[in-house]
Order: structure tokens, then sequence, then C-alpha cells
């Protein structure tokens, strides 16, 4: 029986279903009548000795069970009990009947007995024995050491939780882990140990464990030990207990504290994470030459796979071209604007609302306003972000109190030893906050992108001085020459590409000529335009000597091959003879078309040194491309230049121009010169707005190149504004 339930005045028995504790300890009873035989014999004594009722009533008890040796003291206790003395204790026993369910014919064992004295209805004295099997229950002793030793011992929190999911039992190292001794647990349930929703997501796996049988392994669950504020990880697996009947009693679970593994998971995962985002910085930030597109492209990298909020503030001196930022700092340590010069904002990113950074630049000073993108402004002297710049480290800043932000790291953007700026990676409230890695990783970022922004700077200013020089050698407004109306324009390429080599001139000459040229060296940047400089010069010397057009050509195919070279041309003739090996880094190539047009004959002659032929529209025709064979590009060198001679009617458009004007990635050559073509059949307006119309209608803005054109319409001159004498020859 296993329960006892009462109401008033009543008492129900139940009785305990199979699988009681007498099934484990194996109890048995039997009975000695007043003449020491035994007359009752229990169907659990006959499974016990392996004896059944029949062969043993009726029989001398210490006959039946003891050996030999120990009979005479067995009738002696016998007695004594007859007489009314109760007994405890072991008795050997051997078995002569056939085997039964635990015993067998010929065994010994070992009983503990209970020896009771009792009385007849007659009131002859008897004697009721209660015997346990003595192997039975040193093997539960020894199951219940082992169960305690694994139980008490063990480095993993135990619990057993009732039916009701209440603790019957904890071990020591779950008291140990949550206060107190174990048995002070008993009675308590998840939700005295763990926050609201972790307490029913545990209760719901017990819940199932207990309703279902099946197992939940690695249940993570979340939580904080009492008095500490570290969270805490454990893993829990929870299985449910059986009576020996298969009765369910309870679930037994099985705590693992997992925190540092959680810790390492997360590290990894951490790595693997910054080394992804340390290759998606590589293919992103730098891929404009353009400072505040590659701040932008930094934040675009941090916001939101590192941090919520980001801002970058460069130098305002780096930002308008000054030789070197004030931000230099070495052995010193210091900037000469102790951390305080002007700086400008040019970028801010934000995952979480599109206000600014509060607080992170001031650093807890009162009064301070975070910036807007594009404003000018200073950080406090005493803040940590000066300091950063003051000292080229990376300064860690709370967030101040009933801020969004949670902490910032104030990375300055080093390149070449100098502080170019600061970029500033805040995290909010809720967020991990940062660590090691993410320190290693945010001065990564920053100086990456620190590294590009300076080459932008570097390319910017040779941008600009490229292009001061390329329009200071070019002709100022629109050139006048007699007998030709002339308009020109000279478009450079983007920010995103360098300067090119393209030129154009025009030249007077004696007798009213002009000559017009069109010229693009190979090559971008500071070189090219002092290459196209040199050609430029070159070529209005060479036509002030009144060379033909093929000559002049020639003589500047030679000046080109001598153009990077020390020694001049006899050194270029040199290193034109050397091995493929030779360095042909400074050798330049250039095209040029040149044209001397006489007002009074109305004719035109051209030599091209492998430019893009001309173009001419005859009043009333089609644009047609002038048929002028191409020569080698000058500095090539070796081969003679043709020149070819053409009449121009009155009012004839020639065009002369740079392949920008009619090539791009989109718009393939050919294409291009027909759209050119195409432009100019219609030439009947001012040339100016000829011009103008031309580059509205081509694509033009693809800033891929240099443009240049040069358009000039036939204007011959009067009869009485030309002589003719004719000269006696001389004798």
């Amino acid at each position: 029986m296993s329960e006892i339930s009462g109401t008033t005045g009543d008492v129900v028995w139940q009785s305990s279903p199979p699988g009681s504790i007498y099934d484990y300890v194996r109890v048995a009873s039997f009975s000695i009548g007043p003449d020491g035989l035994v007359d009752q014999w229990s169907e659990r004594a006959a499974e016990l000795f392996g004896i059944g009722s029949q062969q043993v009533r009726g029989k001398d008890p210490v006959e039946v069970f003891m050996p030999a040796d120990l009979r005479p003291r067995g009738h002696r206790r016998l007695r004594e009990i007859l007489d009314g003395k109760e007994w405890t204790g072991l008795v050997p026993f051997r078995t002569d009947g056939e085997r039964g369910e635990h015993g067998g014919r010929g065994e010994h064992g070992l009983a503990e007995v209970y020896v009771m004295p009792s009385e007849t209805e007659s009131g002859e004295r008897g004697a009721l024995c209660i015997v346990v099997d003595v192997r039975a229950l040193r093997r539960i002793e020894t199951d219940l050491a082992s169960s305690q030793a694994i139980f008490g011992q063990s480095p993993f929190g135990f619990l057993l939780f009732g039916t009701d999911l209440k603790v019957q039992r904890a071990n020591q190292r779950f008291a140990t882990v949550f206060g107190g001794k174990a048995g002070d647990h008993r009675g308590r349930t998840v939700h005295d140990y763990l926050s609201r929703p972790e307490a029913e997501r545990m209760t719901a796996a017990l819940q199932r464990v207990l309703k279902t049988g099946e197992s939940v392994t690695d249940l993570q669950i979340v939580g904080t030990q009492p008095g500490g504020k570290e969270r805490r990880h454990w893993s829990i697996n929870l299985y449910r207990v059986h009576s020996g009947s298969g009765r369910p009693i309870g679930v037994a679970g099985v705590g693992t504290d997992v925190t540092r593994r959680h810790i390492a998971a997360r590290e990894a995962a951490s790595a693997r994470r910054n080394l992804a985002l340390l290759n998606e910085a590589s293919a992103r930030i730098g891929n404009s030459l353009d400072l505040e597109t590659t701040a932008r492209e930094l934040l675009d990298v941090a916001v939101p796979g590192f941090c919520d909020q980001a801002a970058v503030d460069l130098y305002q001196s780096l930002l308008t071209g000054e030789e070197a930022p004030p931000g230099r700092w070495g052995s010193s340590g210091n900037d000469s604007g102790g951390g305080s010069a002007r700086l400008r904002r040019v970028a801010f990113a934000s995952a979480v609302s599109d206000a600014p950074l509060t607080g992170p630049g001031g650093a807890g000073d009162e009064g301070y306003v975070p910036p807007q993108v594009g404003a000018v402004h200073r950080f406090p002297f005493s803040s940590l972000s000066a300091n950063a710049l003051r000292t080229g480290r990376v300064q860690s800043i709370p967030g101040e109190t009933g801020s969004l932000v949670q902490s910032t790291l104030a990375v300055p953007m080093v390149a070449h030893d100098t502080v170019i700026g600061l970029a500033q990676f805040s995290r909010t409230k809720g967020s991990e906050p940062f660590g090691e890695r993410d320190r290693a990783l945010a001065v990564e970022l920053a100086a990456r992108a620190a590294v590009c922004i300076d080459n932008a700077r570097l390319y910017r200013r040779e941008h600009e001085r490229a292009l001061i020089l390329q329009r200071s050698l070019l002709p100022p407004g629109d050139p006048e020459a007699a007998g030709l109306d002339i308009a020109c324009r000279y478009l450079p390429g983007n920010t995103a590409t360098e300067v090119g080599g393209d030129w154009f001139d025009v030249i007077e000459l004696p007798g009213h000529r002009t000559a017009l040229v069109v010229g693009d060296v190979m090559g971008r940047g500071l070189r090219a335009a002092v290459a196209m400089g040199e050609l430029r010069t070159a070529v209005r010397t060479l036509a002030l000597l009144d060379l033909e057009p093929a000559e002049v050509l020639s003589a500047l195919d030679e000046i080109a091959r001598g153009l990077g070279t020390p020694s001049g041309a006899q050194q270029a003739s040199r290193v034109a003879h050397k091995t493929r090996d030779a360095d042909l880094s400074e050798v330049y190539l250039a095209t040029c078309v040149y044209a001397v047009y006489d007002p009074v004959t109305r004719r035109c002659t051209f030599a091209n040194a492998g430019h893009l032929p001309p173009v001419l529209v005859e009043p009333g025709e089609a644009a047609l491309m002038l048929d002028v064979p191409p020569g080698m590009p000058l500095g090539v060198g070796g081969e003679p230049f043709e020149q070819v001679e053409v009449d121009l009617e009155e009012g004839a458009l020639l065009a002369l121009y740079t392949d920008g004007l009619v090539e791009s990635r989109d718009h393939p050559l050919d294409e291009g010169l027909s759209a050119f073509r195409a432009a100019l059949t219609n030439p009947g307006r001012p040339l100016e707005d000829v011009c103008d119309h031309v580059l509205n209608t081509l694509d033009t803005r693809h800033g891929e190149d240099d443009i240049a054109l040069l358009m000039a319409r036939i204007q011959g001159l009067p009869a009485d504004a030309v002589g003719d004498w004719r000269l006696p020859r001389a004798p």
C-alpha cells in the first residue's frame, strides 16, 4: 500500500501497484506453531526460498533450511522464541525444493530474520517470522551508494522533479551554484531560479517530457547566479524517471554550465564575422578616388555589420587641399592642433535612427552638440576624441546617462604616420559591448579607409595640378584667325579619372595662314600633362619655321621619342635598339592632326600622326570624314608622314577632335563617329551653338576621358583684301 487518503471518518486503503519497494527488497513471511513446526507459508516465502508450501508446512524449519552443523544452535534459538523471546539475526539457509523464480535446488543464502512471538486462539505460543533476503538488500544498498556517489559527487547540477514539477531532490553541485544546502531546494520550482521567459520555456519542456516520455537534450537556458550579474548559459538534459513497474514518477534534469563554451563559440563567430567584414572592406572601400565617397564606403561596411552608428571626421585642411594636414604625429605624439583642430564631418550612418551621434564627440563635456554632416567643428580639448587625435591611439568612450549610445570607439585614421581624421563607431544599449577583437577590427577598418582617403587626397592634388597645367597651355578663349570663324571646347575627365594629355592649338602663320592642331598624349596624370605641354611648345616652334605639315610631324616625332629620357633623341635611338626587356615606361606616344589653312586659296593641307580623321561639312552636304592617311603615332618613329591638300568652299565647316568625344565604354568608336557626323549635318547655326549642340547630342558626360573639340568655319578673304604682285625673275 503506497498511499492512505482519508476524509472525515473514512480511511481508504489503496493497494500498491507492482514494482513497490517490497519487490526490490524481497520480503517474505511465515509462522511457526506451538509445536515448533511451520504452520503457515506465504507465496513470497515460496518465491524467496524456492520451496512450495506443501513441502514445508508441518516441518521443522531448522531441519529444512539450516546446514547440519548449525542445527543444534538453531533448535536452541527456536525454543527461546517459543518461550516468548523476540529475536533478530542473520540466518544462513539452504534450499532443497525445486527451483523457484529467484532460487534453486541446493542453493545457499543468507536471510535477515525478524522473529516475533505470537499466540494462538487457544493461548499457546507460536512465532511470526519476517524474512529479508540479505543478498537483495546488499544489492540495493550498493545501488543506492552508487547512485548517491553519482548524484552527490557529480560535477554537473542534478535535479529530480516530481510529477507536480517541484524539486524533490537536488545534488550538492546544484546547491553550490544556486546557494544553500541541497535539502533547501526541495519543493521549489524553476520559477525560483530563472527569469519568467526562461522559466516558462523550462516548464514547457518538463511537461512535454513527463507527458510523452521523450527526452530533451541540450536545452539552452540563460540566467544568472544568485548575487551575480554575469549571464550564464546552461545546457539542460531532461528525461523521465519510472518506477520498477514502469510508472512515471518524475523528471530528472542534468545541467552543465556551458558559459565558456558559449563565449568561445561567440568569439569564434566574431572572428569569422570580423574576417568576413575585412574581406568586404577590401572589396568596397577605396573604389572611388573621392575623399567623401571613401568615408561613406567605410560606414557602409561598418553599419550595421560592426556597429549601430558611425561617423567620420576629416581635417578641414586636408579637404581644402593644403599640403599636409595638421594631424601629423610621431615620437612626440602631438599634433599641431592639440587634437582640437578644425574638422569637417563628412559621413554619418545609423542603423537605429537618423539622429546624430549623441555624446561620443564630447565624451561627457557639457554643452557639446554633435555636428551634422558637412559641418566644420572642433572637439573639446579635454574630450577623449581630441585625445585620440593627439595621441593616435584608440579611445573607448562610455555612453552618457539617458543616451541611446552604450559605448563608442574613437579611432584615429592614420596614413603614413599622419592622422588625417577620426572614425567613431558606436553601439547602442542592448548591443554587445566592444571587446578587444572589436578594437583591433576598428583600427584595421579605419587604417584601410585612411590609406584610401590619403591616396584620394594625393590623386586629387596631382589631378588639380595637371588640370591647372593643362588649362594654362590651352589657348585662352576662342582664338581668332584670318579667314576662319573658330570655336573650341575642352572638357576634362571627372575626378575618378586622371587628367589626360588632350590639347588643341590655333597658331598664326606668315601670309595670314593658320595652323590648326589637335593632339592626344597617351597616358594620364601629371606626366601626361607635362608631355602634352612639351609637345605643344614644340609644335608652335616648328610651325613658326614655316615647315610643311608632314615635316612638322616628322620633327615632332623625333622630339616625342626623346621625351622622358635624359639624353634626348640620341639616347632614345639607343633605347630603341635594346632588347625587349628594356624599360619603356618613360616612352611617350601621342597622336596628332596638323592642318595649315591658306585663306587666300581656301586650301587646307593635312597631316595625321595616328589620330582620328578630320570631319568636313560642305554647305548643303552631309558630314564626311576626310581621307587623310593616318601615320604612326608620334614617338614610334621610322615611318614618314603623308600630307593631303583639300580645297574648301566658303562656309564649309571643319572639325578636329579627340577620341573622348566619340568613344566610351557604352558607345564604341564606330557608333560615336556616326553620331558625331549626324550632329554636324545641319551646321547653319552660329559656330558656338554648333559646338554646344554637338556636346549635348553626344554622350560627353561619361567623364572617362578628356574631350577636345576644335571647329573652324571657312570665311575666305574678300578680293579687295588680297594683292597679287608679280616679281621679275632675277637675272
